[in-house]
């Protein structure tokens, strides 16, 4: 592990170990810096909260939230709650997985999107919803919608 991340993974340990239930801010605030948990990571907050290698990799391997890797450029999000389930986000994402060439937590070959699955945007209303780079969220995403979010990632900007 770099130096850099060692130092993100210090200060996130630093601000929340003393909070109650810290385990969970350290893992949002390491992967908001770094876009993933490290596995160097693991040991080190371990360690910190006096909790064991297993303790920690469960809460990460439960959340499908958290990166175990670094992400692609860009992170595409297909909503997999019930509403958007009932509108097609099952056959979305069918289509994601094969037009990419990756499965859900895959980074495509060029390295530019990562598909991820998320559980509710509140944007049932306009099911199915994408959510792109966190911040761009996409209501009513068909095939020809979501190919057209493909193209903005991958092109130069």
């Amino acid at each position: 592990m770099d130096e850099a991340a060692a130092a993100t993974i210090d200060s996130a340990i630093a601000a929340s170990k003393h909070r109650p239930g810290p385990l969970l801010p350290i893992l949002h605030s390491i992967q908001d810096a770094l876009g993933y948990i490290p596995a160097e990571a693991v040991p080190v907050i371990g360690e910190a909260l006096n909790l064991t290698r297993a303790q920690v990799h469960g809460v990460l391997s439960f959340y499908p939230h958290f990166r175990h890797g670094p992400p692609g450029r860009h992170v595409v999000q297909i909503c997999q709650a019930e509403s958007c389930q009932a509108m097609g986000s099952a056959k979305l994402t069918a289509h994601a997985r094969a037009s990419l060439g990756v499965d859900l937590h895959g980074t495509t070959a060029d390295g530019a999107i990562t598909l991820e699955p998320v559980y509710c945007l509140g944007n049932c209303a306009c099911s199915p919803a994408v959510m792109v780079d966190g911040n761009d969220l996409r209501g009513h995403v068909d095939h020809a919608t979501f190919d057209a979010i493909v193209a903005e990632c991958r092109s130069p900007r």
